[in-house]
């Protein structure tokens, strides 16, 4: 077996800079940002974060996007994603006690995404609502969705049976780190975070990845999915 130790020390060694770390969060959300975006989100210089950004996209945490005259940088692959939701997981544990959150935890607790598909309370609400309706099978280890949840997705408009562009995993569990239970990822997972976008059932904040439920969308996760939002 091959020996990747020196590998993990390299990887962890490039998240844990305070800079870096910052870029990696903010870029979460799933959209692309600008170098002087990421800078003012890092609280570093433009110099610092070319340089801080160079590593990451040589080390495939990263990649970069052209338009135009502008170069956009997000991250490289949802495996990325799914790796540093774990480790916010793994982060949250605090064995001090309980302390009153700020608001924008609170946000963030009740409805975020997480790169492409929905988390906090709202992404485990709508996951757990679809498991007991035997729509989904879902554990903190893996996903599938059941044909009765391929019909539900079918009637909303999302069509998973058609062949994939890519070799994403159509159904996968992403243990949630602030809820410390798994939400639903992979092509599923965005597809419906897709339609609550498209159907104003949430809306983006301007900067995080915190996300608006709004008063249709509360409506329609209550009766449409029966989630306990």
């Amino acid at each position: 077996m091959q020996i990747i130790a020196p590998e993990l020390a390299d990887l962890a060694a490039l998240i844990a800079d305070p800079g870096r770390a910052g870029i990696l969060t903010r870029l979460m959300d799933g959209r692309p940002q600008a170098a002087s975006e990421l800078a003012r989100i890092a609280g570093v210089t433009p110099q610092t974060a070319s340089w801080h950004l160079a590593r990451l996209v040589e080390r495939a945490l990263l990649k970069v996007e052209r338009r135009g005259p502008r170069r956009l940088y997000r991250l490289a692959t949802p495996l990325v994603a799914q790796m540093l939701e774990g480790m916010m997981t793994v982060a949250a544990i605090d064995p001090q006690p309980l302390r009153p959150a700020p608001r924008i935890d609170a946000e963030m607790r009740r409805a975020r995404t997480c790169y492409d598909h929905l988390a906090g309370e709202l992404g485990v609400a709508v996951a757990e609502a679809m498991r007991e309706r035997g729509q989904l099978h879902l554990d903190r280890e893996a996903g599938e969705l059941t044909a009765a949840g391929m019909a539900f997705l079918g009637d909303l408009g999302i069509d998973l049976r058609s062949p994939a562009r890519s070799r994403r995993l159509l159904c996968r569990s992403c243990l949630d780190w602030s809820e410390r239970r798994p939400h639903l990822a992979g092509r599923a997972g965005a597809a419906i975070a897709d339609l609550a976008f498209q159907r104003d059932w949430i809306r983006r904040h301007p900067q995080g990845r915190s996300v608006e439920i709004t008063a249709a969308g509360l409506a329609a996760f209550r009766t449409i999915f029966g989630a306990r939002i």
